[in-house]
C-alpha cells in the first residue's frame, strides 16, 4: 500500500513550496487509497518553536487537508516527532559504527572553520569535511568518545558510484567522491541529523514514495547510500519541479507574499489557494482548471507531473480567487468575509461585531460585491457604506461630464423625487423605470444616475446603485440625496 509523508521542520511559517508538497503527497495516498503521514522533524532544537506547529495545525485545518497519522493523532507508528525518537536514532547510529560504516570524529568546530579558510585562501576546490579521523583505530575512537566530543559521520564507499531513479527525472549516477563528505550523523549532544533521522524514519514508517522537493535531489545519493549501509530497501524518490517567481527565481519574500498566512489574511480562500497550487508542476484535464480537493484526488497521478519548473503568478491566483468568490452562496461567503469587515471597522469600532439586523444585511448584500471583489478583505470596505453614513466629496464629483453644478442639483431633485419608488423595486423594475424617468426629464441615464451614486455610496465607483438603494430603503436614500442637495446649493 502507498504510504507518503509529508515531514517539515517547524522552524518557520508554512509557505506555499510547503503547502505544494504537502498537497501533492496528499492527492497521491488519496488518488491510490494510500496512507499520508505527517512527521514533524524537530531535531534543530535552536530554530525549532512551538508556534510554528501551531500553525502548520491552523494552517491545514484551515485548507481541509487532513493526515492519517501525525503527532496529533496518532497511529501505528507513533511517536511522529523526532525529538521524542532520539533513542531510536542512537540506536541506528551505534549499529553503523558496530558495522564499520560510521566513526566518531573528533575535530573541533574550529578545526573545521580553519580548514575552510585555508581551502579559500588557497582557492582550493574541495569543500566539506578532509576525513580527517575516518582511520584512527574503531576500539581507540570508542574509548575517546567516552571523554571527548564526539559526533558520528557516515563512512562513504569512496571507490563505488551510487545511481538511482526518480519518477520525474529519470536516471541518475554520482560517484561518490562527489557526495557530502562523510557528513555528520549524530551531533555531539546525541541529537540526529537531518539524513539520519529521515532514513531511519522513512524505513521504520514503512514509507514507499518520497514526495520532496527538487532542491533535496543532490541529497538523494547520500541517502541511498545509508539505505545500503543499513540493508534496507530504498522509497521511490518523485523530486517536484521547483516553484519559481516569474523572473525564474526560487519563489522568495522579494516576490510578495510566500506564506500561507499572508494569502490567508490577504483573503484568499482556502479552496481557491489549493484549487492554484495544484496546478504548479501537474496538469489534470485539458481544458478545465477549476478543481475541488476530491476532483483533484480522484485525478492525480505521478504521470501528471511535469519536469519544469513551475511559475507562481500572483495574478493567476487572484483570478481563481475571484472565481471562488462569485460562486459562493451568499450565507458562505458573508460568513468568511465577516471577519474582514469586523477588523476594518465597517460595523463601527474595529473589532466590533454586527448586529443581528446588520449580519442580515451584509448576508444580503453580497451579490452587490462578489461578481467585483477578488479578495475577501475587499468586500467589507466596498460595502461600508450601507452601515454608516459616507463622507460625501467635494460637489465637483456630483457633476456629471460637461455639465454643471446647477445642472447636478437638478438631477438630484429629480432623484429625490423617484427614490423611494426606485429602491421598492427588483433590478430589472428599477432599470426600465429610471430610464422612462430619464426619457421623460431629457437627460442622458447615466448623469441622472452618478450624482445619485454619489450621494448614496460617497463615491463615482461602487457597487450597483439599484440593488444599494433596496438594501438602504427609500427613506435612508431620500435623506442622503438631500445632505447632498445641502452641499450642492451653498454657495
Amino acid at each position: 500500500m502507498v504510504r507518503v509523508r509529508y515531514a517539515p521542520s517547524p522552524t518557520g511559517l508554512q509557505h506555499i513550496g510547503g503547502l505544494r508538497t504537502a498537497l501533492f503527497n496528499y492527492l497521491f495516498a488519496r488518488a491510490s487509497g494510500g496512507s499520508f503521514i505527517l512527521r514533524l522533524e524537530d531535531t534543530d532544537r535552536t530554530r525549532c518553536e512551538d508556534r510554528y506547529v501551531q500553525n502548520l495545525y491552523d494552517t491545514f485545518n484551515w485548507l481541509g487537508i487532513h493526515w492519517d497519522e501525525g503527532p496529533d493523532c496518532g497511529g501505528a507508528y507513533s511517536p511522529y516527532t523526532q525529538s521524542e525518537r532520539i533513542l531510536l536514532y542512537r540506536q541506528y547510529a551505534n549499529e553503523l559504527l558496530d558495522s564499520g560504516k560510521a566513526y566518531y570524529c573528533f575535530c573541533s568546530q574550529q578545526r573545521l572553520e580553519e580548514l575552510r579558510k585555508q581551502r579559500e585562501e588557497a582557492h582550493s576546490p574541495e569543500t566539506g569535511y578532509d576525513r580527517a579521523c575516518r582511520n584512527i583505530d574503531a576500539a581507540e575512537a570508542a574509548r575517546r568518545a567516552k571523554n571527548e566530543s564526539a559526533v558520528v559521520r557516515l563512512k562513504i564507499p569512496l571507490d563505488e558510484s551510487t545511481s538511482f531513479k526518480d519518477i520525474i527525472i529519470g536516471e541518475s549516477k554520482w560517484n561518490n567522491r562527489d557526495v557530502n563528505p562523510d557528513p555528520v550523523l549524530l551531533k555531539s549532544d546525541g541529537f540526529p541529523t537531518y539524513h539520519l533521522a529521515n532514513i531511519v524514519d522513512d524505513h521504520l514508517m514503512g514509507i514507499t514514495h518520497v514526495l520532496r522537493a527538487q532542491e533535496w535531489l543532490s541529497s538523494t545519493p547520500l541517502h541511498i547510500i545509508l539505505y545500503k549501509a543499513f540493508g534496507w530497501q530504498p522509497p521511490e524518490f518523485c523530486h517536484l519541479p521547483m516553484v519559481m517567481g516569474q523572473d525564474g527565481k526560487k519563489l522568495s519574500k522579494r516576490h510578495g507574499a510566500t506564506s500561507v498566512d499572508e494569502f490567508r489574511n490577504q483573503g484568499v480562500l482556502s479552496a481557491a489557494l489549493l484549487n492554484y497550487v495544484s496546478l504548479l508542476g501537474a496538469s489534470y484535464e485539458e481544458g478545465n482548471e477549476i478543481w475541488t480537493l476530491d476532483e483533484l484526488a480522484a485525478r492525480f497521478s505521478l504521470e501528471k507531473l511535469h519536469k519544469a519548473s513551475a511559475v507562481f503568478d500572483y495574478k493567476k491566483l487572484e483570478w481563481f480567487n475571484a472565481q471562488y468568490i462569485k460562486a459562493a452562496k451568499n450565507d458562505v461567503l458573508a460568513e468568511k468575509a465577516l471577519p474582514f469587515a469586523v477588523n476594518a471597522g465597517v460595523f463601527g469600532a474595529a473589532g466590533k461585531t454586527p448586529s443581528v439586523a446588520e449580519m442580515k444585511l451584509f448576508e444580503n448584500a453580497m451579490p452587490l460585491v462578489k461578481e467585483r471583489a477578488n479578495y475577501l478583505n475587499e468586500t467589507g470596505e466596498k460595502l461600508r457604506y450601507l452601515f454608516c453614513e459616507p463622507a460625501l466629496p467635494p460637489p465637483e464629483e456630483f457633476i456629471p461630464k460637461k455639465s454643471t453644478r446647477e445642472e447636478a442639483a437638478r438631477l438630484l431633485r429629480i432623484g429625490r423625487g423617484i427614490i423611494a419608488e426606485l429602491a421598492a423595486k427588483n433590478e430589472e423594475e428599477a432599470e426600465a423605470f429610471v430610464k422612462r424617468v430619464a426619457e421623460a426629464e431629457a437627460v442622458k441615464l447615466g448623469d441622472l444616475l452618478m450624482p445619485m451614486r454619489v450621494a448614496l455610496t460617497g463615491s463615482r465607483v461602487s457597487p450597483p446603485l439599484f440593488g444599494s438603494a433596496s438594501l438602504l430603503g427609500g427613506e435612508k436614500c431620500a435623506a442622503r440625496i438631500e445632505r447632498a442637495l445641502e452641499i450642492l446649493q451653498r454657495n
